[in-house]
């Protein structure tokens, strides 16, 4: 008998989750990292891509003419592309300046039109500007339909079923998950999904400083992939049991961590979610098991968080943060924010 997926979308999901023994050097409890990357268009956003756009098609919202329109930094646009592609739907993926080429060749061989906007005249942020430059196409364009992550709750329900795998694998005894937030549809899920089982996790919640998802005010990021400059729907504030805030240069040095430590290339979104790690590791009781979600594979990030050169542009010199056999203090990181 076969055991082949019924095409890419059917290899969506069901990523390897590993144990990290050398991330955290130390540490009295255990550590397991679930590796979205490995999903067939490089991350987890590959989940809610496919649960939006089958469900809308389902629903009859989608047709064969309708043109997909979406905002994304980058991962989000990349797997709703690949899902498009796959569909022979047309797609429109507005964009801004701190999208990465990498992801704009990606889009563009996927099949996709990229629309680049520029800041919001009154904020000055990026994210503001790609939402109204979408509601302007999907209101001019005769057949369009508007995924919406920031607020569809199929973007959710997605990640419902990648808390369902992180449990199943554990038997259901995870003490700590940490997951990074951005539209707050993996945060949202997996909440849910442990709440209705009754598991006993403490949900950690990784946010960018400079994000106000958690509050406080806006602040110029370079990293993307996690943060926000606007608090999306899809966010509550009983979801989380804490939240940690980490600086553009901790998700450089997490992700240089990861590698070294690990040999793990992942994206700046993983990195923030180390050392949020390493950021309450001496709360974290004697034993306890922990699962870290890293979002994205690090080889879109080869010409920013890889490159010495970018790094030391931004951050200066840091790469004793991630050289060094020991474990270097991070608290003096905050003034590293580009």
């Amino acid at each position: 008998m076969r055991n082949a997926a019924d095409g890419v979308l059917g290899a969506i999901g069901n990523t390897p989750l590993v144990e990290l023994k050398r991330a955290v050097p130390g540490a009295p409890f255990t550590l397991f990292a679930k590796l979205e990357g490995l999903n067939p268009g490089g991350s987890m956003k590959d989940r809610p891509a496919l649960g939006i756009i089958r469900a809308a098609r389902a629903a009859g919202r989608i047709g064969p003419r309708t043109t997909i329109v979406e905002s994304s930094s980058g991962n989000m646009g990349i797997g709703l592309a690949q899902v498009c592609r796959y569909y022979g739907l047309e797609f429109i993926c507005v964009v801004d300046p701190k999208t990465t080429p990498p992801n704009i060749r990606l889009l563009l061989a996927y099949g996709a039109r990229v629309d680049m906007v520029q800041p919001d005249p009154k904020t000055g942020e990026y994210l503001p500007a790609r939402i109204a430059r979408v509601k302007e196409l999907v209101s001019t364009l005769p057949d369009a339909f508007w995924p919406n992550q920031y607020a569809n709750e199929h973007n959710a329900r997605a990640h419902w079923q990648t808390m369902h795998e992180i449990a199943s694998a554990l038997d259901g005894h995870v003490d700590y998950l940490f997951c990074a937030t951005s539209t707050c549809g993996t945060l949202r899920g997996c909440a849910e999904y442990v709440r209705q089982h009754g598991l006993s996790t403490r949900i950690v919640a990784v946010d960018a400083v400079g994000s106000v998802i958690f509050g406080g005010r806006a602040l110029k990021r370079v990293i993307p992939g996690h943060g926000a400059a606007i608090v999306p729907a899809l966010y509550a504030p009983t979801l989380a049991d804490m939240f940690v805030r980490v600086t553009d240069a901790e998700s450089v040095i997490g992700c240089r961590r990861l590698l070294v430590r690990e040999a793990l290339l992942s994206g700046g979104s993983s990195g923030a979610v180390l050392m949020a790690i390493e950021r309450v590791r001496h709360e974290i009781p004697d034993g306890a098991v922990c699962v870290a979600i890293l979002p994205d594979r690090g080889e879109r990030y080869i010409d920013t968080i890889f490159s010495d050169q970018w790094t030391r542009r931004h951050f200066g010199d840091i790469a004793r943060h991630w050289a060094e056999s020991d474990e270097p203090a991070i608290a003096d990181l905050a003034t590293c924010v580009a």
